[in-house]
């Protein structure tokens, strides 16, 4: 049963721009505030990485460094959707992007915002692909 699913990947160039979205079915009135929704991406032989994360309570974000200023999560709470909107991608940002739930955070939360093993829920991503 999937309950994160990804949509609004494709194959742009250089400079373009792509706005993804991660519908979240495990949200419930049941969820705790303290929730944290994260981006994380992989790219062919390399790790998974993490993106951005969101502490829904603070309304607080951590970007990696490489996306700063160009890339910026957003939330609609009342579609249970998270997005990601990116601008001026380049080719290292090709990647499968997958969207990740994370039910407890806690104060530490911007020091393990992009520690997998934190987040409970994952989606099945969605193939991201910058030409040059």
């Amino acid at each position: 049963h999937v309950q994160l699913v990804e949509s609004g990947g494709g194959s742009v160039q250089a400079g373009g721009s792509l706005t993804l979205s991660c519908a979240d079915a495990t949200y419930t009135s049941d969820t705790p505030d303290s929730s944290c929704m994260g981006w994380f991406r992989q790219a062919p032989g390399k790790e998974r990485e993490g993106v951005v994360t969101f502490y829904t309570t603070r309304n607080n974000t951590r970007y990696t460094n490489s996306v700063k200023g160009r890339f910026t999560i957003s939330r609609d709470v009342a579609k249970n959707t998270v997005y990601l909107q990116m601008t001026s991608l380049k080719p290292e940002d090709t990647a499968t992007y997958y969207c990740a739930a994370r039910r407890e955070c806690s104060g530490n939360w911007y020091e393990t915002a992009f520690d997998l093993s934190e987040y409970n829920y994952w989606g099945q991503g969605t193939q991201v692909t910058v030409s040059s």
